[in-house]
């Protein structure tokens, strides 16, 4: 089921604009917005569709009706793992300015972001949008992803404004995902593609150290006598 509003707004001489908002009912994932503007010397129409959020099935079934997937993360994550298929325009890019100004702001994020996160330091792709167009036309249907959803959603709504109608983001990124969901290109997971640095190296050591302790519990809790004497050789007291 639809429902239909409909809101003007006067503003002569230059004409009015008719909003028209177009919502799907319960199995609906997207809303639509018309905007129709009339002028007093000639009529012109624009059409503006708003962005689709979507979940991973959803997104799916999307790239199988027919959607590109445009991933708009930064290399790093790119090139950990992305959807087979995929185009790849970095909203951001690695930022290698050499001003005073800049050569602080990267030392201070790779000492903490950039070796805890494994996060690149990175300023927006003053591009980005040409790019896009290069590779798609405005009628082009694209999935658009990032890992938390934030990205994507930015990088959405400037394709928006640049006449794009047909996009669709995944809800909270690509870090969502249930495995398996897209085929993958890359060493990692899509799901963990924005996991990186000591934080992981961490991680890992701890469930190592974790494996150790309950090998030893469950080789005390077995084997009671043969553990003793272990540690009496060890001169450890229990």
């Amino acid at each position: 089921m639809a429902v239909l509003g409909l809101s003007t707004a006067f503003s002569p001489p230059r004409g009015s604009w008719i909003a028209v908002r177009l919502r799907h009912g319960a199995t609906g994932r997207s809303s639509r917005s018309l905007s129709f503007r009339r002028s007093s010397a000639a009529t012109a129409v624009a059409v503006r569709a708003e962005v689709s959020f979507v979940s991973g099935d959803e997104a799916k079934r999307l790239v199988a009706e027919g959607y590109a997937v445009l991933d708009i993360r930064d290399r790093r994550q790119y090139e950990r793992a992305h959807v087979r298929g995929s185009a790849h325009v970095p909203l951001y890019i690695e930022n290698e300015d050499n001003d005073i100004g800049t050569i602080i702001k990267r030392q201070a994020h790779n000492n903490f972001a950039g070796l805890f996160y494994g996060l690149a330091f990175t300023k927006p792709n003053q591009e980005f949008t040409k790019m896009v167009k290069s590779k798609f036309s405005p009628e082009s249907k694209l999935l658009v992803v990032c890992q938390e959803g934030l990205r994507s959603t930015a990088a959405a709504e400037a394709l928006e404004r640049e006449g794009f109608q047909n996009l669709a983001c995944i809800m909270s990124g690509l870090q969502t995902l249930k495995p398996g969901t897209f085929e993958s290109v890359g060493e990692f997971e899509l799901q963990n593609a924005g996991k990186a640095g000591l934080v992981v190296v961490q991680g890992k050591i701890s469930r190592i150290l974790g494996a150790v302790l309950i090998t030893l519990l469950l080789f005390i809790t077995v084997f009671p006598d043969q553990a003793q004497q272990l540690f009496d050789l060890a001169g450890i007291k229990l």
